[in-house]
């Protein structure tokens, strides 16, 4: 026996979302047979663009800054990497330029 997946539409998401501050987030999602990730899922698209945020995943717009930011961490990882290399050489460099002495 499987489950099918219900789908929801905008007025249905937001009146579960309205209902949830009046009457709780536990008793709304067990009244609707929603799953609290579901929710979460829902209430943070809708602060974060409103009534939009439930007609789309991520935009090509989005997908593409996610893109150009993932390739600019590699870049700035990479750098970082040889920076600490590149220290780490010229420590060992001055350790044999200039050896510490012990004075007796």
């Amino acid at each position: 026996m499987s489950k099918t997946k219900r789908k929801f539409s905008t007025e249905a998401k937001l009146k579960i979302l309205e209902e949830s501050k009046l009457h709780g987030v536990k008793i709304t999602l067990e009244k609707h047979g929603v799953y609290p990730a579901t929710f979460y899922s829902w209430r943070e698209k809708y602060g974060q663009m409103g009534e939009e945020g439930f007609r789309h995943g991520i935009t090509p717009a989005q997908l593409k800054e996610i893109r150009r930011l993932e390739k600019e961490n590699a870049m700035l990882k990479e750098i970082i990497a040889e920076k600490e290399l590149e220290s780490k050489l010229k420590d060992e460099m001055l350790k044999k330029k200039y050896p510490l002495t012990r004075k007796k």
